[in-house]
């Protein structure tokens, strides 16, 4: 269950068009489907919709730009034990936290069998074992079941067409905080232009009362949210920090602190 990328403000069209399929699973819950272009895989569920990506001669990078947007949490939580990813997609953010933080644990829940198949035969995404256990369950069941369980949450809530609702509930968002462990943050990635974008985000804020920061991606196509189980003021990052999270994961850390805003400044995302 990944974002989507629809066809007016896809920089990928003129390569999906020309893309060629290397697999295909239909079921009557589901259609995932594989396709490559230009050395670009992608993975699709149920429509010519972007889910995951991957470079094929560097499967470990994150190659769409609201992955990396989504490791802006290494920012509040710079060294992670244990980080639970809710909806796998091509397992692109297990990948590349496993690569450039060994010492993390990743438990990643996902509630389709075929797209973890799809991962593992076609993304590079390794199989189970010390570092990382995928669990073929319904997020909005395995959340509750595990309070005070994770330092990080990536919840990246997609099907087919839209975002799962199950996984944007008041109350989900509350399981999820109460599963963060102290100093805890949920990272959720949402579509901008959703038209329930605004209950979505006003649900967040309310269960992380007003813990909040927001990152725009590809001019609000994608805004990724982070709540904070404990309190964190507004803060600055000194050019030190933020080129030492530079060299260690090989992202634009300054442009995060740069763009990365707070619940009290939502008026620009409202905005359009």
């Amino acid at each position: 269950m990944k974002q989507l990328f629809y066809l007016t403000a896809d920089p990928w069209l003129p390569m999906r068009l020309f893309s060629k399929r290397l697999a295909k699973s239909v079921t009557p819950d589901m259609t995932v489907e594989v396709t490559e272009s230009r050395g670009i895989r992608q993975l699709h569920l149920g429509t010519g919709a972007i889910q995951s990506a991957m470079r094929v001669n560097r499967p470990w990078d994150l190659e769409l730009a609201y992955t990396r947007a989504m490791m802006g949490f290494l920012l509040f939580k710079p060294a992670p034990q244990e980080v639970l990813m809710i909806g796998l997609g091509g397992g692109s953010l297990a990948k590349f936290i496993r690569k450039h933080r060994p010492a993390t644990h990743i438990t990643a829940v996902e509630i389709s069998p075929q797209v973890v198949a799809a991962a593992r035969s076609h993304f590079e995404l390794p199989g189970d074992d010390e570092r990382l256990q995928v669990r073929i369950e319904d997020g909005a069941v395995y959340v509750p079941a595990h309070p005070q369980s994770a330092d990080v949450i990536l919840l990246d809530g997609f099907d087919a067409g839209n975002q799962v609702e199950s996984l944007a509930t008041t109350a989900f968002y509350a399981a999820c905080r109460r599963a963060l462990k102290p100093g805890g943050v949920l990272v959720v990635n949402l579509w901008g232009r959703d038209t329930s974008f605004a209950g979505y985000f006003s649900r967040l804020a309310s269960v992380f009362e007003g813990h909040l920061a927001w990152l725009p991606v590809m001019h609000k196509t994608n805004v990724i949210v982070f709540g904070m189980r404990d309190e964190v003021y507004p803060r600055s990052w000194r050019n030190e920090e933020l080129a030492a999270l530079d060299r260690k994961w090989g992202l634009d850390f300054a442009a995060f602190a740069r763009d990365l805003n707070w619940v009290q400044e939502v008026a620009p995302l409202m905005d359009g």
